[in-house]
Parts: structure tokens; C-alpha cells; sequence
């Protein structure tokens, strides 16, 4: 299957699979010098809503690792270009940290409902007013829906949960913008100008990353870092292209068997 392609970009996930919340995975900063070193163009891909896409930057930075932010593709990003193609006022249910990359949208009386990961905000007062809002009509613009990620502490709960239980409350229907969205991934490649056969993607998600690229006809390959748990390759079908140990891992199956 990958003997034919001619392998141009790389996505690549950032939390579970360069980093887990300030801990940089093992050998992951070598990794990407090494991978950069080569021909393709290397981007990165997020569902990471609780916090800005510049304190996401300087995260990594801190981690030494050699990103820019032109390079960095986030689902908040792909929320505010949908809020602002709707023209909605949004109800934000993000972390606060998140609230810059939506500077200057009006959210005053609002008419719609974005939920992200915000856990400070998942309490029962503040839930039924989204709830209110969505039975008056608002749309549900869900910025994901990963049932759960990993932190240095273990596993939580990720949005998923909650905007299900909006859904399910109001009989409606989310609109997900970040991964495994079809779009996502094509927004992200867009300014690589690559075609999705020409690309792979390395993440910790065996449905939002791994499946969610090779439904788009993306290579995909599976690390067990971050918020893998056993036999996750077994719960997508097609099955990823590759299951291996970390981000080293995967960048060292490119270098000896992709390029």
C-alpha cells in the first residue's frame, strides 16, 4: 500500500504524542530534527482546546522543540473560521486559556454553543444554560468529541462526554470541526499543497488521529504514547497502517521505508 506513494508531508499530533502536558516524550526533539532533515513538509495537528495556540507554542518551545506557529493547525482555529462563517454569537464553553484565539468575537446574548475541553467549567448551572440555549434553536458546535486524553496524572475526560449529553438532552446534532472531521485534515494540508495519499499522520488517537486520516486516504500510524491503551489498534477499520512504541519510532519507519 505505502510502496506506491511518494510520501511529501507529515502530520503529526502534539499532545500524547511529542508531549504529555510538559514531559516531551522520549527522544521526540531528536525525532523531528531528524525528520526535518529529510524532503517532506512537516505540520502539526491539535485537538488541544484548553489552552491559546501561543501558550501551546511556548509549551513546546520550552520543551525545545523546533516549531513555528505557521506550522501548527489547531481545532480552535477551525471553530472560530466556523463562527465566523455562521456569524453567530458564540457561548463559550472553553478553558480560559483558550479565550484569545477567540479575540474579538462578539459573544454578548448569545445564539450558539461551543463547547471545547473546559473542566472548570462542566458543572451543572453552566451546562443547562447551553442546554436552554440549544432548545431555543442554537446550534452545537462541538470543537471535539475525543472521549478522553492523558495527563501526567492518568486519563480524563475530554469533551466528548459532555457534548453527547447535549445532544442526547436536546435532540440535536454537534457540528465537530477538529479530528477525525474530513476538513480538518484537509485544512491542514492545505498549505503544504499536498494530496492526502501524499501524506501520513503519527498521533496517539487511534480514531480522531489514525482514523480519521486514513478515511481521508492518509497513511496512518499509531503510537503507543499518550492516551493509547492496549489493542486501541483494533478499533478502527482499516487497522493503521503502523503500530509502533513512540514518535521515534514512527520517524525511523519513514526514514528506512518510506522515503
Amino acid at each position: 500500500m505505502a510502496a506506491c506513494r511518494a510520501l511529501k508531508a507529515v502530520l503529526v499530533d502534539l499532545s500524547g504524542t511529542l508531549h504529555i502536558e510538559d514531559t516531551a516524550v522520549p527522544g521526540a526533539q531528536e525525532a523531528l530534527q531528524r525528520l526535518r532533515a529529510t524532503s517532506v513538509m512537516v505540520r502539526f495537528v491539535t485537538n488541544t482546546t484548553k489552552e491559546s495556540k501561543k501558550d501551546l507554542l511556548e509549551r513546546l518551545k520550552k520543551l525545545q522543540f523546533d516549531i513555528s506557529a505557521d506550522e501548527i493547525f489547531t481545532s480552535l482555529t477551525a471553530a472560530r473560521n466556523l463562527i465566523e462563517q455562521k456569524q453567530v454569537r458564540p457561548m463559550l464553553l472553553v478553558d480560559d486559556r483558550a479565550l484569545p484565539d477567540f479575540k474579538g468575537i462578539q459573544t454578548s446574548d448569545p445564539n450558539a454553543v461551543v463547547i471545547g475541553l473546559a473542566p472548570d467549567h462542566f458543572h451543572y448551572q453552566i451546562l443547562n444554560q447551553a442546554f436552554r440555549l440549544l432548545l431555543d434553536g442554537a446550534p452545537l458546535i462541538a470543537i471535539h468529541k475525543a472521549r478522553y486524553y492523558k495527563r501526567q496524572d492518568g486519563l480524563a475526560l475530554g469533551p466528548g462526554p459532555f457534548v453527547t449529553a447535549l445532544e442526547h438532552a436536546t435532540d440535536t446534532k454537534a457540528t465537530v470541526v477538529g479530528k477525525p472531521e474530513k476538513m480538518f485534515f484537509l485544512e491542514a494540508l492545505r498549505s503544504t499543497g499536498c494530496k492526502p495519499e501524499e501524506a501520513i499522520m503519527i498521533g496517539d488517537d487511534c480514531r480522531d488521529d489514525v482514523g480519521g486520516a486514513q478515511n481521508v486516504g492518509m497513511l496512518g500510524i499509531l503510537v503507543k504514547t499518550g492516551k493509547y491503551r492496549a489493542a486501541d489498534e483494533e478499533k478502527i477499520n482499516p487497522a493503521p497502517y503502523l503500530t509502533c512504541d513512540s514518535f521515534p519510532h514512527a520517524v525511523d519507519h519513514i526514514l528506512q521505508h518510506l522515503l
